[in-house]
């Protein structure tokens, strides 16, 4: 499941785009908010979350089976 933007919170600063490793967010256009290009590729590796300057702007939204290997 891909991340999920907060449009009102996001400050389309671009350091989400910048920091997956995965391209999630490929094609996005600068001081605009990120679009999600590829959500099949994200590894919910939480980095965009971590990074992003305004809290709560990006939340993951992780599958069941991951959490359960996760316990």
């Amino acid at each position: 499941m891909p991340p999920i933007i907060n449009e009102e919170k996001c400050t389309r600063c671009g350091i989400c785009v910048d920091l997956c490793p995965q391209d999630v967010f490929f094609g996005s256009e600068e001081k605009k908010t990120p679009q999600i290009a590829y959500p099949e590729e994200c590894w919910h590796c939480n980095a965009c979350v971590l990074d992003c300057p305004a809290l709560g702007a990006i939340r993951l939204r992780t599958p069941i089976p991951m959490l359960l290997c996760h316990r």
